[in-house]
């Protein structure tokens, strides 16, 4: 019973952590930190989101992952396996188990027999972070290789903290930043296709440096490159979900947006891709932006409307909603977006500023 409580505490802690106010990687830091009082686990792997695209923008790894996350993103976007991060976010179960979707045979995953048996890993908890304005980030647990996995009821645990955790990235993505980025010009940075760096422009440099999990030193790239990049890939083969785009929105060290996108290098004898780097400009940027401050999917497709002028019988006729329905819908925007009016919501996304 004592230990009941222990834990509810612990979880209820984790869930005010989620609304504390941090941003980006010290809030990322804090949750891990939590998650070690809440459950046993041996190495924690959190990543954020592009709600859009469900692409990586930016992780968070423990050791032993850290160094074998080229490898996690491969299986990911280049192989066969269970339990697949966009499945996950797109399905009707956002948690599960190795253990549960191999049957006990973790041999029977190519992850597991690549990479986790390598480095002394068992079964591991994977769980989409959905919320209702979208999926904001991914979260792995790893325990030590031993025939226990994770229980029916750890499960049941990490599952009622998804949407707060989806919740808290989300904030910790939105919250106040700084000025955002200057104007810069637009960079490429070229891959092999096994992702090995080819060439990469100096601006492509100097925008990569505000992202967080960017490394000039080690030569590391944000993950988000390789994500995009597998993404291509991915389509390439006919194997990426239904509508898919090898684009992400990723968040600034400096409080700003950058949009990265992959693409082909046409003429490259060897395949090479073309990553473009490039500040997100607000007309692009408008879905994530009202993602960001909690709207639901058919509110941020009103704002949209909105955003390109529709009046309210538009927005009605446009959605075949009543138009009371459609004045119910803006109260709920413009009180998520704190603002008052369609000019000052117009302002709110254009300037990118935070709702108070």
């Amino acid at each position: 019973m004592e230990g009941s409580r222990v834990a509810a505490r612990r979880a209820d802690d984790l869930v005010r952590r989620c609304y504390s106010g941090l941003r980006g990687t010290a809030f990322q830091a804090d949750v891990v930190r939590s998650i070690h009082a809440l459950l046993p686990v041996d190495a924690v792997f959190l990543a954020t989101a592009d709600p859009g695209t469900l692409l990586f923008t930016g992780v968070f790894a423990e050791d032993p992952l850290g160094e074998v996350a080229d490898q996690f993103l491969r299986n990911e976007f280049g192989q066969d396996d269970v339990n697949k991060f966009q499945s996950l976010a797109t399905g009707a179960r956002h948690v599960a188990t190795l253990d549960s979707a191999t049957h006990g045979d973790r041999a029977g995953s190519a992850r597991y027999r690549h990479i986790m048996e390598p480095l002394g890993l068992g079964d591991e908890l994977r769980a989409a972070l959905v919320t209702p304005s979208g999926c904001w980030g991914y979260l792995c647990l790893h325990r030590a290789d031993s025939p226990h996995g994770f229980t029916a009821a750890e499960v049941r645990r990490v599952s009622r903290l998804v949407n707060s955790l989806g919740n808290g990235l989300r904030l910790s993505l939105a919250a106040a930043g700084g000025e955002g980025i200057a104007a810069l010009a637009p960079g490429v940075v070229v891959l092999h296709p096994d992702h090995t760096l080819a060439a990469i422009t100096g601006e492509a440099e100097n925008l990569l440096a505000q992202i967080a999990d960017h490394s000039a030193d080690s030569g590391r790239l944000p993950v988000a490159v390789h994500a995009a990049a597998s993404c291509l890939q991915n389509i390439d083969r006919g194997e990426a979900l239904p509508g898919v785009s090898p684009t992400a929105h990723v968040r600034t060290t400096s409080g700003g947006w950058l949009l990265v996108h992959a693409t082909h290098l046409r003429g490259s004898v060897s395949d090479d891709i073309a990553v473009i780097i490039e500040p997100a400009q607000p007309s692009r940027n408008a879905p994530l932006l009202l993602s960001s401050w909690g709207l639901t999917p058919r509110e941020s497709e009103i704002a949209q409307l909105v955003l390109r002028g529709a009046s309210t019988k538009m927005v009605s006729a446009e959605l075949h909603l009543s138009v009371y329905t459609v004045k119910d819908h803006l109260k709920s925007i413009f009180d998520k977006t704190g603002v008052r009016s369609r000019r000052d919501l117009v302002a709110q996304v254009l300037t990118g500023r935070v709702p108070r």
